[in-house]
């Protein structure tokens, strides 16, 4: 059996995917749930004391810890589960945020039932799971890498459009002020654009941030 976790704050999502997984449908009859979580906080003790092959984990969870910030505790636990996102947010910000902290797969919420089986299968034995659209954003970046911003630089566009200044993005990231600058001078190049406001407006608008 497949032991699972649902961790989503939103109780009506984790009773859809409680029907879903408990249907008998073909891919569900080797699962089982052995827990749910409200917020990110409780994953994560949820994951330290009872055994989890896969928890199915959102990514924004109101106050408190995020998805990703729970994502990279619980696969820095002994003997972690496989952590497979489940989520509305496809922007790049997300996808690499969620990956880096190593998350095994990343799915939207819109995913087909039988898709969504499959993947927890994959995820579970480790593989990497990627919702079409999101593989595609990948792939974009893969193929425009000059254009791409790289994560730190989204990260960094990010407290930009949070309203930070540089010297405050600094502090946060542990960077100089400098180095901010240089990170702001790339985002600008590769983006086209010759000011913050204008940098964080494309970004939102291309689903960067």
């Amino acid at each position: 059996m497949i032991r699972l976790l649902l961790a989503d704050d939103h109780a009506i999502v984790r009773a859809g995917l409680r029907a879903l997984l408990e249907s008998g449908a073909p891919g569900a009859s080797d699962l089982t749930i052995v827990g749910e979580a409200g917020s990110a906080e409780n994953a994560v003790s949820f994951c330290r004391d009872h055994d989890v092959d896969l928890v199915l984990m959102d990514l924004r969870f109101g106050a408190g810890a995020s998805g990703v910030d729970a994502t990279a505790r619980i696969r820095a636990l002994a003997d972690p589960p496989q952590v497979l996102v489940v989520t509305n947010y496809d922007t790049d910000a997300d996808i690499l945020s969620a990956i880096e902290a190593g998350a095994a797969g990343y799915l939207l919420k819109d995913t087909p039932p039988a898709e969504l089986l499959a993947a927890v299968h994959s995820a579970a034995a480790g593989e990497s799971v990627l919702s079409p659209a999101v593989a595609s954003r990948l792939m974009t970046r893969v193929r425009r890498p000059r254009t791409s911003l790289s994560a730190r630089e989204i990260e960094v566009l990010g407290l930009v459009a949070d309203g930070l200044s540089n010297r405050a993005i600094g502090k946060q990231l542990l960077l100089s002020e400098a180095t901010v600058k240089s990170h702001l001078v790339h985002v600008f190049g590769k983006l086209g654009v010759n000011s913050r406001t204008s940098a964080v407006a494309y970004a939102r608008e291309h689903g960067i941030l």
